[in-house]
């Protein structure tokens, strides 16, 4: 079977959309149309309907996608194993994405330590937000994602890398700083927040609403795209806010920052490793998750 043709229609299904599927393929529409069709012509059956503001696949579709992923999963695992095959150097290109919580200081560390020690590996990061990160894994796009927050997604895999906790931040001298507040002393309280999409921010919006509150019950005033923006805008006395304790640690130590807790909120994060289901790790990205798992066991 063809597997360009395959790895045609699985960019249709997971992007919902022929021209998307093109895009990110780098070929014209119409020469994925032809593909998929060919496809179609050979297995006897309607593969995708088409009839729809989106194309979604038809039941023999999902078969054929399911199949697909494995048979595609075991060409770039044979494609691996020719080109780096041995027991020589290290070798080859690590290609990942990361949210900017742990990209902003344990993901920077954990790669330049794994790239001294593998002079032929070449290193490429992208910083986005978690939902980003999630949707560039499941195009393959990136081969790892490292997120802070596990959103279910049909072509994706997460499996747990490390913890983080989310503390209060609050500005050196605040009234909150190193007490222990109340969900009503927060809410007379200026906020500051990431945008949405932060891995951060969904893991507060559920630790409160646990607790019967949501975000705009609180006296939210800026919302910022970086944590780098949200941790000088605190810095500079403009309200508090949730973030990465790992974020922050050099601020606390310092005495930049200070920290706070929420009564009954516990906001603790799971990093996780993100990868497209089916698809299995190159050599290099194998050799990276283990080198990193055997560094941030306590």
């Amino acid at each position: 079977m063809d597997t360009r043709q395959l790895a045609a229609f699985c960019a249709v299904v997971e992007r919902r959309s022929f021209s998307q599927a093109a895009e990110r393929l780098g070929v014209t529409q119409p020469a994925v149309s032809l593909q998929v069709r060919a496809l179609e012509k050979r297995l006897g059956t309607q593969l995708l309907d088409r009839s729809g503001r989106r194309v979604e696949p038809t039941e023999s579709g999902w078969r054929l996608y399911r199949g697909a992923q494995r048979l595609l999963a075991l060409e770039d695992q044979i494609v691996s194993d020719v080109a780096l095959s041995g027991e020589g150097e290290l070798a080859g290109d690590l290609v990942l994405g990361a949210s900017t919580g742990p990209a902003a200081i344990v993901v920077p560390v954990l790669l330049g330590e794994f790239q001294r020690e593998n002079a032929g590996v070449r290193v490429f990061l992208t910083v986005s937000d978690t939902h980003t990160v999630i949707e560039r894994v499941a195009a393959r796009e990136l081969e790892l994602g490292i997120v802070g927050a596990s959103r279910r997604h049909r072509g994706v895999r997460f499996e747990p890398f490390f913890s983080d906790e989310v503390i209060l931040a609050c500005p050196s001298g605040h009234p909150f700083s190193g007490r222990t507040v109340t969900l009503d002393e927060l809410r007379g309280e200026s906020l500051i927040l990431m945008q949405e999409g932060a891995g951060v921010r969904q893991i507060v919006e559920d630790a409160l609403r646990r607790r019967g509150v949501r975000l705009r019950d609180l006296d939210v005033r800026l919302e910022l795209g970086l944590q780098e923006s949200v941790r000088r805008a605190v810095e500079a006395g403009y309200g508090v806010t949730f973030i990465s304790r790992t974020a922050v640690e050099s601020d606390l130590e310092a005495g930049t920052l200070a920290e706070a807790r929420v009564q009954g909120l516990e906001a603790t994060r799971e990093i996780s490793l993100a990868s497209a289901a089916g698809r299995a790790r190159t050599r290099v990205a194998d050799a990276f998750v283990g080198f990193a798992r055997e560094r941030l066991t306590p």
